[in-house]
C-alpha cells in the first residue's frame, strides 16, 4: 500500500535522489489540529476561477494550499482551466462565435490568450488572461502549496508525464515539491495509476463523486495517499471506509461553516472551498464577516412543484435581516458556485426580523419579494451561495 503523507512521500523522494531531506515549518492547520484548508481553483468564490488573480487571491487568504486544474492545448501547452469547453467563464463567443462549445483543448495556445478570462466574473477583471501552468508557482505568497488536479485525461494525452517532468525538472515546481507543497489528484483512476507509475514518490488523491466500497478503496490505497469526494455525499459509514483503507479523507466545495463543522465531525482532514479566507478564520474561532450588517442567506427554495420558474412560486432565495437596524438590500448580489447571479432591485429595505424573496424568474414584485424574470439557477439537489453587499463586500455564504 502505498500509504505515507505529504512530507513522507518528500523525504523518500529526496533520499533516493540523493538530496538532503528540506526542513518543512510545521505551520499548517493540520499542526493545530485542524484539516488542511485548500482553496478551490484558486479562491474561486472572489476572483475568476483558475486566473493568477484567484490564485494569488487563495494564497494570500490562510488557505494551506490552493487547487488548480491542469489541461493541454491542442499544440501541447499546459494551462490552467476547469470547464471542458470555453462558454461559461471566457469571452469565446465574441472571439470565436461557432467554437463557444468547443473542447477547451482544440484550441491553440495562442488561441486560447485572445480569450478574456476575468469579465464573466466581474467588470474589476476584464481583461484577464487563461494562465499557463509554469505562472503558477510565482502567483504563490508564504508557503501556500498547490493542489495540482489532472482534468479530463483523456482529452490532454500525455498530460500526465508534462506534469511528472515539470515537478521532477522545473526549479520552481521542485522546489514545492520539496517542501511538502504539492500533491496531485484527480477522477479518472487510470490516469492517476499512470501518474503513480511516473512519479511513485509524489503524493496522489483520488476523486469520486461519492464514497465507494471498502475494495475499491483498498485499490485505490496502492497508488493513492488521499481520498476525496462531495461533501454532501459523506456520510459516517463512508469516512469509516475511507480511514480503514488507510487513505487520508477530503471533501469539496465547501463554502459553509455549518458544512466545514459536519465534515469536522467526520474526521475531514481536508476542506477544499471557494471561500477560504472564510473558512480559516472559521477553524481559528475568529468572526468570519467582520463587516456583516446583519443581513444574511436564511434558506434557499431549491426544488419546488411544477417549473423552478413557475410565475410567482418559482425557486428562490430568502435574505433576512437579523441584525438590530433597518438596511438598505438594492443591489446586494447572490452568487451561486457556477457564478450565476441573482441582484436586488432599487427600492427594497428590510427592517430587523424582515424576509426578502428573490425569485431568478418571473413575477409580481413586492415589499417581500423581488422577481428577475430570468432562468432557474439553483441546482434542485442542493447549492452553495454567496451574498455581496452593494459596496462588493462579501457579507455571508449559504450552502443547502
Amino acid at each position: 500500500m502505498k500509504l505515507r503523507s505529504i512530507t513522507l512521500g518528500v523525504a523518500t523522494l529526496c533520499l533516493v535522489a540523493g538530496i538532503s531531506v528540506p526542513t518543512v515549518a510545521d505551520d499548517s492547520e493540520t499542526s493545530k489540529g485542524n484539516p488542511l484548508v485548500i482553496g478551490h481553483r484558486g479562491a474561486a468564490g472572489v476572483a475568476p476561477e483558475n486566473t493568477l488573480e484567484a490564485i494569488r487571491t487563495g494564497s494570500q487568504s490562510g488557505a494551506d494550499f490552493i487547487e488548480i486544474d491542469v489541461q493541454l492545448s491542442k499544440d501541447g501547452v499546459p494551462f490552467i482551466f476547469h470547464d471542458g469547453t470555453p462558454a461559461r467563464t471566457t469571452n469565446v463567443e465574441d472571439i470565436f462565435p461557432d467554437r463557444a462549445n468547443d473542447p477547451i483543448t482544440s484550441f491553440t495556445w495562442e488561441e486560447l490568450q485572445q480569450l478574456d478570462a476575468g469579465s464573466y466574473f466581474s467588470d474589476k477583471f476584464i481583461g484577464t488572461k487563461i494562465p499557463r501552468f509554469d505562472d503558477v508557482p510565482g502567483s504563490l505568497t508564504g508557503q501556500t502549496g498547490v493542489f495540482i488536479e489532472i482534468k479530463d485525461p483523456a482529452k490532454s494525452p500525455g498530460v500526465e508525464q508534462v506534469v511528472a517532468d515539470a515537478l521532477a525538472n522545473e526549479d520552481q515546481w521542485n522546489s514545492l515539491l520539496r517542501a511538502g507543497k504539492i500533491e496531485v489528484l484527480g477522477f479518472d483512476a487510470a490516469s492517476n495509476e499512470r501518474f503513480a507509475q511516473l512519479a511513485p514518490d509524489v503524493p496522489l488523491q483520488q476523486l469520486t463523486g461519492t464514497v465507494p466500497s471498502a475494495q475499491v478503496l483498498e485499490h485505490y490505497a496502492t497508488y493513492a495517499d488521499a481520498f476525496g469526494t462531495s461533501y454532501r455525499t459523506l456520510d459516517a459509514a463512508g469516512a469509516k471506509r475511507v480511514k480503514d483503507a488507510g487513505l487520508d479523507l477530503g471533501v469539496y466545495t465547501v463554502d459553509a461553516t455549518e458544512v466545514a463543522d459536519e465534515a469536522l465531525a467526520l474526521g475531514v482532514e481536508r476542506i477544499t472551498g471557494d471561500f477560504p479566507q472564510q473558512i480559516d478564520r472559521h477553524l481559528d474561532g475568529q468572526k468570519v464577516f467582520p463587516a456583516n450588517n446583519g443581513v444574511v442567506i436564511s434558506d434557499a427554495i431549491n426544488d419546488v412543484p411544477g417549473s423552478d420558474v413557475t410565475p410567482e412560486n418559482g425557486e428562490h432565495v430568502i435574505l433576512e435581516n437579523t441584525g438590530h437596524r433597518t438596511i438598505d438590500v438594492s443591489g446586494y448580489l447572490i452568487r451561486d458556485a457556477a457564478n450565476n447571479k441573482l441582484q436586488v432591485g432599487d427600492g427594497y429595505v428590510l427592517k430587523p426580523g424582515e424576509k426578502l424573496r428573490v425569485y431568478p424568474g418571473p413575477g409580481t414584485n413586492s415589499d417581500d419579494a423581488f422577481y428577475l424574470g430570468g432562468a432557474a439557477i439553483l441546482n434542485n439537489g442542493g447549492d452553495s451561495l454567496a451574498l455581496w453587499d452593494a459596496k462588493g463586500k462579501l457579507v455571508d455564504l449559504f450552502s443547502n
